[in-house]
């Protein structure tokens, strides 16, 4: 069998995810995969041109894609308490929010869909890379911004207060946790290798779990905060019981995103069978 070319992105939470499978520690795994590191952004894109075999994408991008890409049961980051922030340097309400500019990062990004969801009169958004969002918003080149990733543990310190917690809003809202993105393999794969695919990454996320310490030095590689305790918060927060199986409940809160997605046309297309 050919290899598997898998892009997974630069943050903790993947790079602890995929470390056991791409240093071949996971037993019984016999496929060969060829990795390509990226921000998530990055990798949504990619997938509009269905770029990797198997791929780590935002919800929303997947909600573009589901004719082309099913979603693996392993690998997800999803939950509670998880969500992106929208931060600013200055304290206001959310009420002020309509005529502010805002930075989101990436158009495809969960975070910018929630974003949309929580104020859609709010025109003014310009895209940027996740980094770069804090420092924009401190150089006051826009208003406020939507953070993702290490970012949660680290605006505090840069001076920025929160405005709202979109994470915080969608599970007040719906009573489901959140998902922010997942791991995706081609529907022209088949459900076989599909099958085994998913049950490497499954194996992948428990070893992980079981030898903590043995990835750092490979998580820091392509880290952007390179403190330990920022990197072992930003691992528990997003690596949990829905990386390891959605389950049902995760399953539903993915289900709802997408369909609400759909109902409110941004999505063109929703499918039942968006799960291997």
């Amino acid at each position: 069998m050919k290899p598997i070319t898998i892009g997974f992105s630069t943050c903790p939470n993947d790079t602890f995810i995929f470390y056991p499978l791409m240093k071949k520690k996971v037993n019984d795994c016999e496929l060969n995969f060829v990795e390509t590191l990226a921000d998530v952004e990055t990798l949504n894109k990619a997938a509009f041109n269905c770029k990797f075999d198997v791929t780590k994408l935002s919800y929303q991008a997947f909600g573009h894609l589901v004719n082309d890409y099913v979603l693996l049961r392993s690998g997800s980051a999803l939950g509670r308490g998880c969500g992106p922030l929208l931060v600013s340097h200055h304290p206001f309400a959310p009420e002020e929010l309509t005529d502010k500019k805002i930075a989101i990062p990436g158009k495809h990004t969960t975070a910018a869909m929630l974003f949309k969801l929580y104020n859609n009169q709010c025109k003014n958004l310009v895209e940027m890379g996740f980094e770069k969002i804090m420092p924009a918003i401190k150089e006051g080149i826009v208003d406020a911004g939507v953070i993702i990733h290490e970012g949660r543990f680290t605006y505090k310190k840069e001076g920025l207060f929160k405005v709202i917690d979109l994470g915080n809003w969608w599970e007040e809202t719906t009573g489901l946790p959140i998902p922010l993105g997942g791991i995706f393999a081609k529907r022209s794969l088949g459900k076989e290798t599909i099958g085994r695919i998913d049950s490497c990454i499954k194996k992948s996320v428990e070893y992980a779990f079981l030898h903590r310490e043995e990835s750092m030095e490979y998580i820091k590689e392509y880290a952007q905060e390179l403190e330990d305790d920022v990197i072992k918060q930003h691992i528990e927060l997003y690596v949990n019981r829905f990386s390891i199986d959605l389950g049902e409940e995760g399953i539903e809160a993915i289900k709802y995103l997408l369909k609400m997605g759909y109902e409110k046309k941004i999505f063109k297309t929703y499918r039942e069978d968006f799960i291997a």
